[in-house]
């Protein structure tokens, strides 16, 4: 899906708090979400803005780690949404 494709490129971003806005507006777009998806969207929500707070206090030191949790938490929404989604389907 091209919302994961964008999000993930927003992890990488210089402007971490623009990225926080733009990711969350993007994830609104899922309707009727399950709790665990919900859940999901909220955990890596709060891992980007963990994100932002490590890059504006620490600079570059902790960075990758914490873009690699990002990265791992919106995997997580990827395969929940795609769940979601085919159950409708059927």
């Amino acid at each position: 899906m091209q919302i994961f494709d964008r999000i993930d490129s927003l992890i990488g971003a210089d402007d971490c708090r623009a990225a926080i806005e733009e990711a969350r507006a993007l994830l609104l777009r899922f309707e009727q979400r399950s709790d665990a998806l919900t859940h999901a969207i909220d955990d890596f929500l709060l891992d980007l803005i963990t994100l932002a707070f490590i890059v504006e206090c620490y600079g570059r030191g902790f960075e990758l780690l914490a873009r690699t949790l990002a990265r791992r938490r919106l995997a997580k929404v990827r395969l929940l949404s795609e769940g979601v989604y085919s159950a409708r389907e059927k």
